[in-house]
């Protein structure tokens, strides 16, 4: 059973998710602040956070800041405002993907899916397959899940990791905004332009020497991203 913690204020919507997920079979702490989440977070096995940007005592943002020091488990980030700001200030932080309150519960649903999913075969090791993909100095151990530039491991997220590893399995192609997000969430790509440009950005900054002049991963403009093909 996968453990899910779910952060508001509002105590109608942690109790709401609580049925959605519970159903879906898995195991819901709930927290109404963001000091309480950093608690559970400490002493409790926690597979996906989800989580309110705007809390009292530690918001959202903070609270997935101090997740993303040491843990690299999912982050949903739920938002009353529909602003493009508060999306990508919290995928700036760390978070995985969000959700504009009021939400569809089978759309939470969907999302939640789709990031266990996602984190479950990133924590997966099976030594029968030895996967690893490589262009230049940039090598994917898919085995132990690791990422190395010139022989430096290169710490990324879950969704990190799973945009890199998708683009340099595929590398040398173009792949569209909407071909990324399908085949990375598993999932109909809706809305998904700041999670992906946001997520690229975060990539690069990590895996380049010069984020604004990349050796590896490359916008080709009007089209969308791919990871350079080198011998």
């Amino acid at each position: 059973m996968y453990n899910i913690l779910v952060c508001d204020d509002d105590k109608e919507i942690v109790e709401a998710i609580e049925i959605y997920l519970s159903k879906e079979g898995y195991k819901i702490h709930k927290a109404y602040n963001g000091e309480e989440a950093l608690k559970i977070m400490k002493h409790t096995e926690i597979h996906l956070v989800i989580l309110d940007i705007m809390m009292p005592k530690i918001n959202g943002i903070q609270v997935a800041s101090t997740i993303r020091q040491d843990k690299s488990v999912p982050i949903i980030m739920l938002s009353a405002k529909s602003e493009d700001y508060d999306k990508i200030n919290g995928l700036n932080t760390g978070a995985d993907d969000y959700v504009t309150k009021p939400f569809n519960p089978l759309e939470l649903i969907a999302r939640v899916n789709s990031q266990i999913r996602r984190y479950t075969k990133l924590g997966s090791i099976k030594k029968e397959e030895a996967n690893s993909y490589q262009t230049g100095g940039l090598v994917i151990n898919d085995d132990t899940k690791e990422v190395y530039i010139d022989e430096k491991q290169i710490k990324l997220t879950p969704t990190e990791y799973n945009i890199l590893k998708f683009l340099t399995k595929n590398k040398g192609r173009v792949f569209s905004i909407e071909q990324i997000y399908e085949n990375v969430w598993e999932d109909e790509a809706y809305g998904a332009e700041n999670i992906i440009a946001v997520h690229i950005r975060h990539i690069r900054e990590k895996i380049e020497i010069n984020p604004k002049e990349p050796k590896y991963l490359k916008v080709i403009w009007g089209i969308g991203y791919k990871i350079e093909d080198i011998k």
